[in-house]
Protein backbone atom coordinates (compact mmCIF):
# COMPACT_ATOMS: atom_id res chain seq x y z
CA UNK A 1 0.00 0.00 0.00
CA UNK A 2 2.52 2.60 -1.16
CA UNK A 3 1.76 6.24 -1.69
CA UNK A 4 1.17 7.50 -5.18
CA UNK A 5 3.70 9.85 -6.79
CA UNK A 6 1.40 12.84 -6.35
CA UNK A 7 0.92 12.13 -2.65
CA UNK A 8 4.70 11.82 -2.16
CA UNK A 9 5.32 15.08 -4.02
CA UNK A 10 2.67 16.85 -1.94
CA UNK A 11 4.20 15.53 1.31
CA UNK A 12 7.66 16.75 0.23
CA UNK A 13 6.30 20.23 -0.60
CA UNK A 14 4.62 20.47 2.80
CA UNK A 15 7.85 19.44 4.55
CA UNK A 16 9.79 22.11 2.63
CA UNK A 17 7.14 24.70 3.51
CA UNK A 18 7.83 24.05 7.22
CA UNK A 19 11.56 24.64 6.71
CA UNK A 20 13.16 28.10 6.39
CA UNK A 21 16.89 28.34 5.74
CA UNK A 22 18.78 30.85 7.88
CA UNK A 23 22.33 30.27 6.62
CA UNK A 24 24.23 27.80 4.50
CA UNK A 25 27.94 27.04 4.78
CA UNK A 26 28.88 26.91 1.08
CA UNK A 27 32.57 27.11 1.91
CA UNK A 28 32.33 23.76 3.72
CA UNK A 29 31.31 21.95 0.53
CA UNK A 30 34.34 23.47 -1.22
CA UNK A 31 36.85 22.74 1.56
CA UNK A 32 35.61 19.30 2.68
CA UNK A 33 34.32 15.97 1.37
CA UNK A 34 30.99 15.50 3.17
CA UNK A 35 30.79 11.80 4.12
CA UNK A 36 27.59 11.86 6.18
CA UNK A 37 25.18 14.41 7.63
CA UNK A 38 22.79 14.57 10.55
CA UNK A 39 20.09 17.00 11.66
CA UNK A 40 20.36 18.14 15.27
CA UNK A 41 18.73 20.71 17.49
CA UNK A 42 20.59 23.57 19.14
CA UNK A 43 20.23 25.17 22.59
CA UNK A 44 19.72 28.94 22.22
CA UNK A 45 18.64 31.86 24.38
CA UNK A 46 15.85 34.23 23.35
CA UNK A 47 18.01 37.01 21.91
CA UNK A 48 19.85 34.45 19.75
CA UNK A 49 16.57 33.22 18.28
CA UNK A 50 15.51 36.80 17.50
CA UNK A 51 18.86 37.43 15.80
CA UNK A 52 18.50 34.20 13.78
CA UNK A 53 15.02 35.23 12.63
CA UNK A 54 16.65 38.35 11.17
CA UNK A 55 18.94 35.96 9.25
CA UNK A 56 22.26 37.04 10.71
CA UNK A 57 24.63 34.16 11.44
CA UNK A 58 28.13 33.19 10.24
CA UNK A 59 28.85 29.47 9.91
CA UNK A 60 32.04 29.71 7.86
CA UNK A 61 34.45 29.29 10.80
CA UNK A 62 32.25 27.06 12.96
CA UNK A 63 32.88 23.41 13.82
CA UNK A 64 31.56 20.73 16.16
CA UNK A 65 33.46 19.45 19.18
CA UNK A 66 32.79 16.48 21.49
CA UNK A 67 33.23 17.35 25.15
CA UNK A 68 32.19 15.10 28.08
CA UNK A 69 29.91 12.97 25.87
CA UNK A 70 28.11 16.02 24.45
CA UNK A 71 28.48 17.77 21.09
CA UNK A 72 29.10 21.53 21.08
CA UNK A 73 29.02 24.04 18.23
CA UNK A 74 32.13 26.20 18.52
CA UNK A 75 32.95 29.54 16.85
CA UNK A 76 29.49 30.06 15.36
CA UNK A 77 28.92 33.81 15.24
CA UNK A 78 25.36 34.92 16.01
CA UNK A 79 25.52 38.72 16.38
CA UNK A 80 23.84 40.47 19.29
CA UNK A 81 20.19 41.42 18.90
CA UNK A 82 20.11 45.22 19.20
CA UNK A 83 16.72 45.45 20.97
CA UNK A 84 17.71 42.91 23.66
CA UNK A 85 19.77 45.54 25.59
CA UNK A 86 21.29 44.08 28.80
CA UNK A 87 19.77 40.62 28.31
CA UNK A 88 21.89 40.02 25.21
CA UNK A 89 24.09 36.98 24.55
CA UNK A 90 27.79 36.57 23.74
CA UNK A 91 28.11 36.34 19.92
CA UNK A 92 30.70 33.53 19.74
CA UNK A 93 29.81 31.42 22.76
CA UNK A 94 29.78 27.62 22.58
CA UNK A 95 26.29 26.22 21.94
CA UNK A 96 25.15 22.73 22.85
CA UNK A 97 23.81 20.53 20.05
CA UNK A 98 20.94 18.18 20.85
CA UNK A 99 21.55 14.59 19.77
CA UNK A 100 20.48 11.22 21.09
CA UNK A 101 23.18 9.29 22.91
CA UNK A 102 23.36 6.63 20.19
CA UNK A 103 23.74 9.34 17.52
CA UNK A 104 26.63 10.86 19.46
CA UNK A 105 28.31 7.46 19.75
CA UNK A 106 27.82 6.64 16.08
CA UNK A 107 28.48 10.03 14.54
CA UNK A 108 30.76 12.08 16.76
CA UNK A 109 32.93 9.22 17.96
CA UNK A 110 33.51 8.22 14.33
CA UNK A 111 34.86 11.71 13.78
CA UNK A 112 37.11 11.44 16.82
CA UNK A 113 38.48 7.99 15.91
CA UNK A 114 39.09 8.59 12.21
CA UNK A 115 40.30 12.18 12.54
CA UNK A 116 37.31 13.66 10.70
CA UNK A 117 35.73 17.05 11.33
CA UNK A 118 32.18 17.95 12.38
CA UNK A 119 31.16 20.93 10.24
CA UNK A 120 27.79 22.75 10.28
CA UNK A 121 26.51 22.72 6.69
CA UNK A 122 23.24 24.55 7.17
CA UNK A 123 21.18 26.26 9.87
CA UNK A 124 17.41 26.51 9.49
CA UNK A 125 14.07 26.70 11.27
CA UNK A 126 11.95 23.56 11.05
CA UNK A 127 8.44 23.85 12.47
CA UNK A 128 9.58 26.87 14.51
CA UNK A 129 12.64 25.18 16.04
CA UNK A 130 16.24 26.03 15.13
CA UNK A 131 18.11 23.09 13.60
CA UNK A 132 21.67 22.54 12.38
CA UNK A 133 22.65 20.13 9.62
CA UNK A 134 25.96 18.78 10.89
CA UNK A 135 28.27 17.07 8.41
CA UNK A 136 30.96 14.47 9.03
CA UNK A 137 33.71 15.79 6.77
CA UNK A 138 37.19 14.98 5.54
CA UNK A 139 39.40 17.86 4.42
CA UNK A 140 40.11 18.25 0.70
CA UNK A 141 43.61 18.66 -0.68
CA UNK A 142 44.39 21.55 -3.06
CA UNK A 143 44.43 19.26 -6.09
CA UNK A 144 40.95 17.96 -5.16
CA UNK A 145 39.65 21.54 -5.08
CA UNK A 146 41.21 22.30 -8.48
CA UNK A 147 39.72 19.12 -10.00
CA UNK A 148 36.25 19.96 -8.62
CA UNK A 149 36.47 23.50 -10.02
CA UNK A 150 37.59 22.20 -13.43
CA UNK A 151 34.70 19.69 -13.51
CA UNK A 152 32.18 22.41 -12.56
CA UNK A 153 33.44 24.66 -15.37
CA UNK A 154 33.22 21.80 -17.88
CA UNK A 155 29.64 21.02 -16.79
CA UNK A 156 28.71 24.69 -17.10
CA UNK A 157 30.16 24.85 -20.65
CA UNK A 158 28.26 21.70 -21.61
CA UNK A 159 24.98 23.10 -20.28
CA UNK A 160 25.48 26.38 -22.13
CA UNK A 161 26.19 24.61 -25.42
CA UNK A 162 23.07 22.45 -24.99
CA UNK A 163 20.97 25.56 -24.30
CA UNK A 164 22.33 27.27 -27.43
CA UNK A 165 21.56 24.18 -29.50
CA UNK A 166 17.95 24.11 -28.25
CA UNK A 167 17.34 27.72 -29.31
Amino acid sequence: MGKSKQAKKLAKQQAEANERTIAENRKARYDYHVLDSLECGIVLVGSEVKSLRKGTVALSEAYGKVKNGEVWLVNCDIPEYVEANRFNHKPKRERKLLLHRREIQKFAMKAYEKGLTLVPLKMYFKEGKAKVLLGLCKGKQDFDKRAAKKKAEADKGLRLSLMRRQK
